[in-house]
């Protein structure tokens, strides 16, 4: 097997978050987006002494699981990877998947349960799409990444993850830029005008805020693109248009400057009957329903909250914090985007929460401010989980429990064998799937700090157990264990008796005794007694 061979295999499972496993003669090869049951044909592609990747090119067989996905741009669009599985298949597969991983990371605990959005289509709260070409100088397309393409973009008409307004102005703006020739940026030349189009929607009014992310290269006629905009028929409201200016090179949306030519920058959303405040580029989850799930979890976990000192580390606009307030003798927040710190004081203001603190800050950097040990730590950390500097820091703060929302299992799995290291260990867990058709899964977890008046005094009659003191020094595996080690010598649980009798260390009744008498019974050789007894003086056990 080198690379460029070409395949076809069964995939046998999918692991997290979209690897398919296929068997070929005994080598366990990775093929992204194939779905367990199908039948594939692949060409490997990477080749490590430990990992083999192969890169799908043909389903040959469906999976018995799929069925016709509802978007007609699924397959082509890198979107979505699981809308062609019935919803309660994808909860069951995000659930195996994770507890997959549990497994293999050597963590044991339980799933309770994973919890359905309550809806599946239509629950984003906000989009990004991308201006680009489907095809080399192709004509000018606006959307997603065309699956497991950095340049190519699948003009969507008709996506099933978003509100059908968000569908109606992609389309009108796409048509506009379109007539008036205008071209997007390319990411290798570094020339062209269009980036980005965000759009942000409530859920609850149906207000959108839509943002034009541009390079300086060219100019914006702002009156008519805001009025063509506001000619749309919609159901929903524009109740702000932006214009966003970026001429760094990154791919990424971001502002060197951000005007506002229509109405405001900002709407508001509302949970738990509190108004939060969303601005371009502030973090709010981008399910709104699926949120309230969430946060009914991370609120049950947590516990009794009153009187208590809550610290909220990564807490984006607060909403968690707020959350948690009414009862709370102070909440703490921290969160790298200043805007959206911003935006969290203004909520909290708004909400008539007063024991709220939001800090503007890298969670590294400011743990160390923070002097007074919270009842509560709450962490909601970004997709790469904790940097491990910030982990040490927070283990440090000695709470006995800790909430610990994650959008990505494999961040959190590393994050958890640091904390299990550090005395605490999973006490509950679920899952909330916030992203219907895709890969992702938000995990919850309750994390309890196991201390020694944890456990439970019992009173043992060694007599019974047919065991001596000295023996519970050391059982005869770390016996075993320590003689090959330090003598590269294997030696029997009869050898190490022998030697404890000889040595005056009393011996079960019955450990290791012959089962006849006129039985033949091997002696421990000279060589093998030197080393057990050297390991019994290990243990201070002679």
């Amino acid at each position: 097997m080198k690379k460029g061979d070409i395949f076809e295999g069964k995939v046998i499972r999918t692991e997290f978050p979209n690897k398919g496993i296929i068997d070929i003669e005994g080598q366990k090869v990775i093929v992204k987006n194939a779905l367990e049951g199908q039948v594939v044909r692949f060409s490997i592609n990477k080749k490590r002494r430990d990992k083999v990747e192969g890169r799908l090119l043909e389903v040959i067989e469906p999976s018995p699981l799929e069925q016709p996905a509802a978007c007609k741009h699924f397959g082509i669009c890198g979107g979505c990877r699981y809308q062609n599985l019935s919803y309660e298949q994808q909860l069951d597969l995000k659930k195996r998947q994770v507890e997959e991983l549990i497994e293999k990371n050597g963590l044991s605990f339980d799933i309770e349960n994973i919890y359905g959005s309550p809806i599946t289509e239509g629950y984003r709260n906000k989009m990004e799409f991308t201006f680009g070409d489907e095809e080399k100088d192709g004509p000018l397309a606006l959307g997603m990444h065309k699956k497991n393409s950095f340049y190519d973009i699948v003009t969507l008409d008709d996506c099933r993850i978003v509100d059908p307004d968000f569908n109606v102005l992609l389309q009108a703006i796409l048509k506009y830029f379109k007539e008036k020739g205008e071209t997007y940026f390319h990411k290798i030349r570094h020339e062209g005008f269009l980036r980005h189009l965000v759009m942000r929607r409530s859920v609850k009014t149906g207000d959108i805020l839509i943002n034009l992310v541009t390079t300086t290269q060219s100019q914006l006629d702002e009156s008519e693109f805001v009025n063509m905009i506001l000619a749309q028929k919609i159901d929903g409201k524009v109740v702000g248009i932006l214009h966003t200016l970026n001429d760094n090179l990154a791919d990424v949306v971001q502002s060197d400057e951000t005007k506002t030519l229509y109405g405001q920058d900002y709407f508001y959303e509302y949970l738990y009957n509190m108004r939060f405040k969303i601005s371009p580029f502030s973090f709010f989850q981008t399910n709104t329903l699926g949120a309230e799930v969430l946060y009914d979890k991370v609120r049950e976990y947590v516990g009794e909250t009153k009187d208590k000192l809550i610290y909220d580390l990564y807490s984006g606009t607060g909403t968690i914090a707020q959350m948690l307030a009414p009862v709370a003798s102070k909440v703490v927040g921290v969160e790298i985007v200043e805007e959206a710190v911003e935006a969290a004081k203004k909520n909290a203001v708004d909400n008539h929460l007063d024991n709220c603190e939001f800090i503007a800050g890298d969670v590294l950097k400011v743990v160390d401010n923070l002097t007074k040990k919270p009842d509560i730590l709450v962490l909601d950390p970004p997709r790469d989980g904790i940097h491990p500097k910030a982990l040490t820091k927070i283990i440090n703060f000695n709470v006995d429990e800790m909430v610990y929302v994650s959008c990505k299992p494999t961040s959190l799995m590393r994050d958890l064998l640091v904390f299990r290291e550090a005395g605490y260990e999973v006490k509950r867990c679920c899952l909330v799937d916030m992203f219907p058709g895709t890969v992702h899964v938000e995990t919850v977890v309750l994390l309890s700090q196991q201390k020694p008046d944890d456990t439970i005094e019992i009173d043992l009659d060694l007599d019974e157990l047919d065991v001596t003191s000295a023996e519970l020094k050391a059982t005869y595996q770390e016996i075993k264990d320590y003689v090959l080690k330090e003598f590269g010598l294997k030696v029997s649980s009869l050898y190490i008796s022998q030697v404890k009798r000889k040595c005056g260390i009393e011996v079960g009744e019955n450990y290791n005794l012959p089962k006849s008498e006129n039985a033949r019974v091997p002696q421990c050789p000279k060589e093998k007694e030197d080393a057990i007894k050297a390991a019994l003086k290990y243990y201070a056990m002679i």
